[in-house]
């Protein structure tokens, strides 16, 4: 398992009249080995741009990100994004290996076997388009998981998703995630999905984004938990106030 130090990660941008937006302000964060971060934060807070940064997608202007492998090595990382990003003219089942290595990429069974794992039993001779936008993103969470991650990065991947359709691919990533045990970050806009996921929630302040709060929850809420659970309830409407302050 691999953990995530970032110490001072500041991004700016320039602007078009010459100044300077900084969308990043500086930011502290550890993330455990095996353990789910669900970065929660408005429109606009920098949390994706934080994302980009602590996946190594891009470069922050200031600060320092490093990711340990317990034992050391090169940690294997992996990405999901709100939208699938299927290759069209590629079948389901290249999709999913097409991020393997060798002959890897060509193991229709490993393949097959993931797409089963994700409820997608005998589409991979199928094209991308002729899947729903669920079965779309299913395929994306095989195509993340099957390289076995030592850390999952994912940017608000079920908010384009019908709430029933979102229900389930939560339940089943978090299936999942039982069996990896890999360090999952997430970003998310929605409290509700944060609390129900994350054993700990990292509130975002508006742009420029700093950490306003951090909310533990694997103390107070073991798995499996409840949507209906009242007292999750509560919490995911105190990390919106969290939010508007």
């Amino acid at each position: 398992m691999t953990g995530i130090t970032a110490r001072g990660v500041v991004r700016r941008f320039p602007l078009e009249d010459g100044g300077v937006r900084v969308a990043v302000g500086g930011v502290d964060l550890d993330v455990a080995p095996g353990e789910f971060v669900a970065i929660l934060g408005p429109s606009g807070c920098g949390k994706t741009t934080l994302l980009r940064i602590l996946s190594g997608l891009d470069d922050p202007d200031g600060g320092t990100v490093s990711l340990a492998p317990q034992g050391g090595g090169v940690p294997v990382v992996s990405h999901m994004f709100q939208e699938p990003r299927l290759l069209p003219w590629l079948r389901v089942q290249d999709n999913v290996g097409f991020v393997l290595d060798g002959p890897a990429r060509r193991d229709a069974a490993r393949q097959e076997a993931w797409l089963d794992r994700v409820g997608l039993k005998g589409v991979g001779r199928e094209y991308p388009m002729r899947l729903s936008a669920g079965m779309q993103q299913r395929v994306a969470v095989a195509r993340a998981l099957i390289v076995e991650p030592d850390v999952l990065f994912m940017d608000e991947p079920f908010s384009a998703l019908d709430e029933l359709t979102a229900m389930s691919m939560r339940e089943r990533l978090l299936l999942l995630w039982g069996e990896l045990r890999c360090t999952v970050v997430m970003v998310t806009h929605n409290p509700m999905e944060a609390v129900l996921l994350a054993d700990r929630v990292v509130v975002m302040t508006p742009s420029p984004g700093r950490v306003q709060a951090e909310i533990r929850l694997v103390d107070d809420f073991p798995r499996p938990r409840d949507p209906d659970d009242p007292e999750l309830w509560r919490t995911s409407r105190d990390a919106v106030r969290r939010l508007r302050l």
